[in-house]
């Protein structure tokens, strides 16, 4: 056989795809082995252990009438306080987030009014916890100094729903929540307003339409799915806050607190292992909130391709 003639066979060879392939294995993915490991480890086991446990009885045998605890009038009370409490300070917060991202727009990007701003929404997204908690009780609890100063200064004793007693209620977490709850809303919406391009405002107003117009038509169904996406991250938040509700009221209220307390706390509300019981409750709701979420962000990506 001529060269030329083992030449084409072992062209038609590779085109057809019967030569081996002498590439090297694709090795990446043992880039993402660690995070993996991460996952498993410290997400994955510890919560299917915590929702595996609300199946079994003290003893270790497998039942489901622990789901009955979900038609305890104080478990369905404290779901509903959970539900009311992330709605609120899930829509507040994502309106007042939204007037921010809509006054930074005319910002420089690379300008000193934005750099404080995405560098204190940053800060204060991730502050919560114990030292929020301190920073309200110091600020407007019973003996704070807002509290005491306007005390001295007025005679009013309490601040009404903003501070004093009513502070460390469930109702008293909306003014804690929403410190952390708008500048999330800042970090996750201002992306989806950057990407209102301006060419849409000028072919608009070429059209003869005017600026509310534009916002009305135009913008606002745009960043409708990612306006109502950020406001489902911003209830999920809300919903899994634990720390700083905990360190203003004491036990019970919402879902988190009761899952603490049922396992701090001999007492249980007639069901074995409530903590599992809730949360698997508190697992659903997720992952509705996520599928959501998912489903939001992917229609709100399309106007940023």
């Amino acid at each position: 056989m001529t060269l030329a003639a083992r030449t084409a066979r072992a062209r038609g060879a590779r085109d057809a795809g019967t030569e081996p392939s002498r590439r090297r294995p694709d090795l990446g993915w043992l880039g993402l082995a660690p995070f993996s490991v991460y996952v498993v480890l410290f997400l994955l086991l510890p919560a299917a252990l915590a929702v595996g446990s609300g199946f079994f009885t003290r003893d270790g045998a497998f039942t489901l009438a622990n789901l009955a605890a979900f038609g305890n009038p104080i478990v369905l009370k404290d779901f509903l306080d959970s539900f009311w409490l992330s709605a609120v300070t899930a829509v507040l917060g994502a309106v007042f987030g939204a007037t921010i991202c809509y006054a930074l727009l005319r910002a420089r990007p690379d300008g000193l009014l934005r750099s404080v701003v995405d560098a204190g929404s940053s800060v204060l997204a991730q502050f919560g916890g114990v030292m929020l908690a301190f920073a309200w009780i110091a600020t407007i609890g019973s003996q704070g100094l807002v509290t005491v100063l306007v005390a001295q200064l007025t005679g009013i004793e309490s601040l009404g729903g903003l501070g004093g007693p009513s502070l460390y209620t469930v109702a008293g977490l909306i003014p804690v929540y929403l410190y952390f709850q708008v500048p999330l809303m800042v970090l996750s919406f201002m992306p989806a307003m950057e990407g209102l391009r301006q060419a849409w405002a000028e072919a608009a107003a070429t059209l003869g339409a005017t600026r509310a117009t534009y916002w009305r038509r135009i913008a606002m169904p745009i960043l409708a799915p990612a306006f109502f996406g950020c406001a489902i991250l911003l209830f999920a938040n809300a919903f899994s806050s634990f720390a700083t509700a905990a360190a203003l009221i004491d036990q019970g209220g919402i879902v988190p607190l009761r899952i603490f307390s049922s396992l701090s706390s001999e007492t249980v509300l007639g069901a074995d292992n409530l903590a599992g019981v809730l949360a698997l409750g508190m697992v659903v709701v997720m992952v509705v909130l996520m599928a959501a979420y998912g489903l939001l962000q992917r229609r709100a990506a399309r106007w940023q391709r």
